[in-house]
């Protein structure tokens, strides 16, 4: 007996839009998977069991993010071969339509874990680190930059007609990166950013997602002297040099990790920076997370944010943290961030030249 597949199942819909979307355009499994793996590599057969008609597999969600980007925009199969748009290329329409598609294909997919009852183990894995699966408010919490470095950007001032609020912000390139990749995430949820001097009572209570370390995020400083960690941030402004994290062994010890500057052309430039990755219980409500991102430069906390959101080592970092740290409410990592000509290189934490310190150290 053949049982009539459900026209309402993720797998069916998978499938319309690949066949239905443009009903004058011939889009194959081989043609998804070929522009799906600019992203990450993918393979007619793993397409092929997100849309069979007996048991199909459920796409993880990041997978369902290409589905909407791509069939967001016509663009995508305007010349061979199809190709997946960045997110940043699409136009305001488009991105509606983004935003729709994935809703849509969220919510069916949520209707398949009902169904079966248990989330699978390999979805799991590729579920991302982002990912916040109460759909509760996430706030990320940025510094602004002090006046005298406002005062040296022309567009910073908002009493000029050229005004853009977003030059007052530091670290604003992980800022950018992380917004748009939780935004995709996690859809059904209120995805805000913030200034650490103008959060509202109610933001300290959502999901907490701070950039930038204890020079400027009030917020950042104020967490990490409520968390019982043994590294410490030192200032820059603190000491002669660049300052860095320290980390107190239990024996009394204690261990400077610092940048390494160097010198070209008789300019100082940042050669190596320090980055800090905490993700714990939110003090202000324990129903929901903290994470720290930061560095003691701005290089430094690109490059943890990287580690998490950058499509060549998120997966593997991730899973280095599930293993590292299974069922642990609290955890982190200093990490090394090597800048080449002022680019950020994605530290792979499953290289230990890259892990600085973690903690808690004894966890396996």
């Amino acid at each position: 007996m053949v049982v009539a597949e459900d026209p309402h199942s993720l797998s069916h819909r998978l499938r319309a839009l690949r066949e239905q979307r443009w009903p004058d355009v011939t889009i194959t499994q081989s043609d998804l998977a070929r522009a799906f793996s600019a992203e990450k590599p993918a393979s007619v057969p793993l397409l092929s069991s997100w849309e069979s008609r007996g048991k199909p597999k459920t796409p993880p969600l990041h997978r369902l993010a290409a589905y909407a980007t791509f069939f967001a925009t016509r663009r995508s199969v305007a010349s061979r071969p199809y190709r997946l748009l960045p997110v940043d290329e699409l136009t305001p329409d488009e991105l509606r339509q983004r935003d729709e598609l994935l809703r849509e294909l969220t919510d069916l997919r949520a209707a398949v874990e009902r169904e079966d009852g248990t989330t699978p183990a390999h979805d799991r894995a590729h579920r991302d680190f982002w990912y916040f699966d109460d759909r509760y408010d996430i706030t990320i919490v940025v510094a602004q930059l002090p006046a005298d470095m406002r005062a040296k950007m022309p567009y910073s001032d908002p009493t000029q007609p050229d005004y853009v609020e977003l030059y007052t912000y530091a670290d604003l390139d992980a800022l950018i990166e992380l917004h748009g990749h939780i935004r995709a995430l996690n859809p059904r949820s209120q995805v805000n950013f913030r200034i650490a001097s103008d959060l509202a009572p109610d933001d300290y209570t959502t999901h907490l997602v701070l950039l930038g370390g204890v020079d400027w995020n009030l917020v950042t400083r104020e967490l990490l002297d409520r968390v019982d960690l043994p590294i410490t941030q030192v200032a820059r402004h603190d000491m002669a040099e660049a300052g860095g994290f320290v980390v107190h062994a239990p024996g009394g010890e204690e261990r400077l990790c610092a940048p390494r500057l160097g010198n070209h052309g008789g300019h100082e430039v940042l050669l190596e920076d320090v980055g800090h990755f905490y993700r714990g219980t939110n003090p202000f409500n324990h129903k929901r997370t903290v994470t720290i991102c930061n560095g003691q430069y701005g290089r430094g906390t690109l490059g943890v944010v990287r580690a998490l959101t950058d499509g060549r080592f998120r997966d593997r970092n991730a899973e280095y943290l599930n293993q590292r740290f299974p069922g642990l409410a609290s955890y982190s990592i200093l990490t090394r961030v090597m800048v080449v000509n002022g680019q950020v290189v994605t530290p792979d934490w499953n290289l230990p030249e890259n892990r600085l310190f973690e903690w808690p150290e004894g966890q396996s």
